[in-house]
């Protein structure tokens, strides 16, 4: 068989030209069937520019039905979660904290500075936003610092920031002192800021980045410009749908569900526009007419562009068995997203593909010279795998498992306060400031409910625990007034010695559950920011116990039901995951020493698992639907050649694109998102570059007819598959011939 020699993949064999017709015979279609059909692609994108005009600015609303509460993205069953549900019956006026800390620039801050501060505080208590309860100035045992506590309304939304500025501005008015803001609003205030950009700043970069490499990459005015319309009508469909289900309550949007929403579509829909695109401009070279070149190019995409949408589409749905509410959130968020990527890219991107024809790839106008154009490069990379395989997909696992061997010491244990943005924030400032001069858990105390007949009992044993500074009493008045019992329980807030995100603060929450959990008929719930670090931690590792195996199975079965059969989609599966285990290795490394991450959060894994797994199969969808079409007609060994040769101009360029699209979330100052951002570009551009270009090619070419067991076991079925193709792919050559007429002629429609 001439596919088992090692040699590069030859140029395709010039497509001869069809016979000529008779004399006064028709040359083509006439002009009016002509017209008639462009009233499909004509019909089909002026749907889409109204769609686009009726949803389009969505993309800019969701922030409308977002919410950056961050107790509402708890672990459901978590004690916590039960605590905090219970806790809010207690505010009365429905409010959220902000703390004051002026620290003496001097010496000891004496009465008049205190005095000051009172009336700070009470002036606080009138602003815009303050529900009017503010706390005395409290002065720290070192006597070179003050603290104070207002609450504000936790209903403001986006106007928490400035009622947070209102009350910094007030605080400063004190000479002498350096002032901190801490506490939940001071936090929540900067996340808005935080967010602020996503609605413009995110999607702006994204997008600019994208048309700036499809510029540089296709060198073509038209095309970059039609991709990218695709990725912005399906983004704003989809955030309509989004924007509908969060308003009616159906679904959590946060601004990091809202981020990854722009980044996944806009990466989706590119990179399907892409393989597309791509297929139509070989197709061109191959007939003389458009429609028979969309024709042939929309059949052989759609199977793979399916197939790619419905493996990310999956596997983020897999994310509704996670207990996180925000991984939760993410699921069918994200879902929509890509099948209004799939929807855009099969519907938009070939009716205005057809109308543009050759001018969509001006000013390279691809010629209908009868060959398909040979990409040198990859030609080079296919020469390589056909005489070295086996020595090239051995190395390439050997460097992926010893990248792999450094993933287990990526620490996921949750990002410290003083990490959450990657910017110096405001509120991480002030909790420093608050630290240094009271108790270390002081502004996020550990949260206890129980039954008020077991007050006193409760009350004295969390006192007791090791760790724990102060117990008190919510209560209906001043300090010191009685508890405030509210359906049969009253709320205690147990003050820690250490930081509310250090790890002795976690065991401290855990010797305090011990010790309330043992007081007879209390009931007793530990919740607050430390115990929700804790439970948020547990849960995401159950969760990836829990959803890592059944991504994989989804994205197994996709791939069966698309390659017909089990050994390419185990390799590919396979290959992706190892991949993935790679780039957590190399973040286990670059996270701490380079960008000074001393830990991720604890989704972080499970998302770049998700994303990784999903969008890294991808690609190697791409390339072994193409191999398959080839091998039919080649034989494996040959089809392999021929399909790397084909598709790693694309799939490369689709890989730079999305890695490029992920990065750009870097724009928003959160740990997490530069976190995510990190892995997933890396890992797009090591599974693109490295597993789809060498490994798997590689493994393929090794293994010959194998990899396609059972349906192709040895030479029997693919070549009677092959057969079956070869008998259909002429007879569709002829019809089209017959329809287009000679190449160039009357009938070109180009």
């Amino acid at each position: 068989m001439p596919a088992d020699r090692p040699h590069a993949a030859p140029p395709p064999a010039p497509v001869p030209p069809a016979p000529a017709p008779p004399a006064g015979a028709p040359t083509g279609p006439s002009a009016r069937r002509r017209r008639a059909r462009l009233l499909v692609p004509l019909a089909l994108l002026i749907v889409w520019l109204g769609l686009g005009g009726a949803f389009g600015s969505y993309a800019g609303r969701l922030g409308e039905v977002a919410t950056n509460d961050r107790a509402a993205f708890l672990p459901r069953s978590a004690e916590s979660t039960e605590a905090a549900r219970l806790g809010a019956d207690f505010r009365a006026d429905n409010a959220v904290p902000v703390i004051i800390v002026w620290e003496s620039r001097g010496g000891p801050l004496d009465g008049t500075g205190r005095a000051a501060a009172e009336q700070a505080l009470r002036s606080a208590a009138a602003l815009p936003g303050a529900t009017g309860r503010v706390s005395p100035a409290l002065a720290a045992a070192d006597g070179q610092a003050l603290q104070g506590v207002v609450q504000l309304r936790a209903d403001l939304g986006r106007e928490t920031g400035d009622a947070v500025r209102a009350v910094r501005e007030l605080a400063e008015q004190i000479p002498g002192t350096t002032v901190g803001l801490a506490g939940p609003a001071a936090i929540a205030a900067d996340l808005g800021g935080a967010f602020a950009g996503i609605d413009g700043l995110l999607l702006g970069v994204a997008l600019g980045v994208v048309l700036l490499i499809l510029l540089a990459v296709y060198r073509a005015v038209l095309l970059p410009l039609l991709v990218i319309l695709g990725a912005v009508f399906a983004l704003g469909i989809a955030c309509a749908l989004v924007y509908l289900l969060a308003d009616h309550g159906l679904v959590t949007v946060d601004g990091q569900v809202q981020g990854l929403l722009s980044i996944l579509v806009i990466g989706a829909a590119t990179d399907y526009g892409l393989l597309l695109s791509a297929r139509f401009r070989e197709e061109l070279h191959l007939h003389g007419d458009r429609f028979a070149a969309m024709r042939t190019a929309w059949r052989h995409s759609v199977e793979p562009i399916a197939a790619s949408g419905a493996t990310v589409a999956l596997g983020l749905l897999v994310l509704l068995l996670s207990d996180l509410t925000n991984n939760r959130a993410l699921g069918p968020v994200g879902a929509i997203g890509i099948a209004c990527a799939v929807l855009s890219a099969l519907t938009f991107l070939p009716a205005a593909l057809l109308l543009a024809g050759r001018a969509a790839y001006w000013p390279a106008r691809p010629a209908a010279d009868g060959r398909a154009p040979v990409h040198a490069v990859w030609a080079r990379v296919a020469e390589l795998v056909a005489r070295r395989p086996r020595a090239l997909w051995a190395g390439s696992l050997l460097l992926l498992a010893a990248l792999a061997a450094l993933a287990p010491t990526l620490d996921a244990g949750g990002v410290p306060q003083s990490e959450l943005f990657v910017k110096a924030q405001p509120s991480a400032a002030g909790q420093r400031l608050l630290s240094a001069h009271f108790p270390g858990g002081s502004g996020n105390p550990a949260v206890v409910i129980a039954a008020a007949d077991r007050a006193a009992l409760v009350t004295a044993a969390a006192a007791a625990v090791p760790g724990v500074a102060a117990v008190r009493a919510t209560t209906a008045g001043a300090p010191g007034a009685a508890p405030l019992v509210v359906d049969g329980r009253v709320r205690l807030e147990a003050t820690l010695t250490d930081p509310a995100d250090s790890d002795a603060a976690i065991a401290t929450v855990h010797r305090l559950r011990d010790a309330v959990h043992a007081v007879p008929d209390a009931r007793a719930l530990v919740g607050g920011y430390t115990a929700q670090q804790d439970d948020t931690r547990t849960t995401a590792a159950h969760d990836r116990r829990l959803i890592t195996p059944v991504v994989l199975l989804c994205v197994l079965a996709v791939l069966v039901l698309l390659l017909r059969s089990l050994v390419a989609p185990v390799l590919l599966a396979a290959t992706v995951a190892l991949s993935y285990l790679a780039t957590l290795g190399v973040s286990a490394v670059v996270f701490p020493h380079v960008f000074g991450f001393s830990a991720v959060d604890p989704s972080v894994p499970l998302y770049g698992y998700v994303f990784l797994v999903a969008l890294g199969v991808d690609y190697n969808i791409f390339l072994m639907t193409r191999v398959r079409e080839e091998s039919l007609r080649l034989g494996t060994r040959e089809g392999v050649l021929r399909g790397l040769t084909a598709t790693g101009g694309v799939i490369t360029s689709a890989g730079v694109v999305l890695a490029a699209t992920f990065a750009a979330l870097g724009v928003i100052p959160l740990a997490f998102l530069a976190q995510i951002a990190f892995i997933v570009a890396f890992g797009v551009l090591l599974d693109t570059l490295l597993v789809r270009s060498l490994l798997v090619p590689a493994l393929v070419r090794d293994l010959g007819d194998r990899v396609w067991w059972p349906a192709g076991t040895g030479r029997g079925g693919l070549r009677a598959a092959s057969a079956s193709a070869s008998a259909s792919s002429a007879s569709a050559s002829a019809a089209a011939s017959a329809e287009a007429g000679p190449v160039g002629g009357p009938g070109s429609g180009g």
